[in-house]
């Protein structure tokens, strides 16, 4: 099967490109912009361990605004699916840099799944973000809820993607799948991320802010878990006359923003010093995902050992 993976250099876009190679019958294209949003040299550390470890992986450096060379690379490889995980990430950043967002996040997806649409791809997957559930209060967030009412520019954009491809699934019955994600972590997370800046922020002896004066709630999601679930949908065959779905890949089991570091504490041996501060711009102050909705799907990594995971990757990469 040959599967288009876009981000591939991206957080999640890695993990599940180290995955699928695992099968030998899978052929997995990458591509990546390689943008400097954060630190490339992570990006390229996670290209090195992809092209060192698979002969069944191939990258090239695209953009997504580059739709010549999108088509070419679709004439060429005749895939079978595509996973679109490539897009400008973080709600605060989409505050002071709409823009960006508007060209990778819009254009770039309507680049995509036109030119899916006409290569005619048996199942086109692309990220969504439970951002788009907004200040929505009745827990745990369910799919059918109403997400028109999005608090940043980065949720509006990700609504956007999902409006665009059910009226691609409606009109040209190309099979689209959105996935919601929920506050994903673990080892290679970005830098952006909250356990990625405590973690560094503590090592260097600096106070840790917590908006919202720590009462805040995330469905952490343990990457593993993520990929298990994006490879469901992959495998997936349900198929109806509007071939459109979305899925939340959450943990179901939100926790505290205090317990969070309570956690990253204890893996760190580090007593931590904290700055309360008011809630931010854009920011929602509890997420929880409901997961029954797509089939056999079981996150199975707890908090503590997803926290232990990323900590020891954290100390052994940056060591180097």
């Amino acid at each position: 099967m040959k599967i288009l993976v876009t981000g591939c250099a991206g957080f999640i876009g890695y993990h599940l490109c180290k995955k699928l190679v695992l099968n030998k019958k899978n052929y997995i294209y990458g591509i990546d912009n390689l943008n400097t949003y954060y630190d490339i040299g992570l990006k390229k550390s996670r290209l090195k361990i992809l092209k060192k470890n698979s002969n069944n992986f191939k990258f090239k450096k695209i953009d997504l605004l580059d739709s010549n060379r999108l088509s070419s690379i679709f004439k060429i490889n005749k895939f079978d699916i595509v996973v679109n995980l490539a897009a400008q990430a973080g709600v605060r950043y989409s505050i002071d840099n709409p823009r960006t967002y508007l060209e990778n996040n819009v254009i770039g997806f309507f680049n995509l799944i036109e030119v899916s649409r006409f290569f005619k791809i048996k199942h086109f997957i692309y990220a969504s973000t439970s951002s788009v559930y907004g200040l929505n209060d009745k827990f745990p967030l369910k799919e059918n809820y109403n997400t028109d009412k999005p608090i940043s520019f980065y949720a509006a954009t990700k609504k956007n993607n999902e409006t665009i491809a059910y009226s691609y699934s409606h009109i040209f019955k190309l099979k689209t799948t959105g996935l919601r994600f929920f506050t994903v972590y673990g080892p290679f997370g970005r830098p952006d991320m909250a356990l990625f800046k405590f973690t560094n922020n503590i090592l260097k002896g600096k106070k840790i802010e917590l908006y919202n004066y720590g009462n805040m709630f995330r469905d952490f999601t343990y990457i593993d878990d993520v990929i298990e679930g994006i490879n469901l949908v992959i495998k997936h065959k349900k198929r109806t006359n509007t071939p459109y779905e979305i899925y939340n890949i959450g943990s179901n089991k939100p926790k505290s923003l205090k317990t969070f570091l309570i956690n990253i504490e204890k893996a760190l041996k580090i007593k931590i010093n904290y700055k309360l501060k008011p809630l931010q711009k854009g920011d929602v102050i509890k997420t929880h995902a409901s997961i029954s909705k797509l089939k056999g799907y079981k996150p199975s990594t707890s908090l503590s050992k997803g926290i232990i995971n990323f900590v020891n990757w954290y100390k052994s990469y940056y060591k180097k």
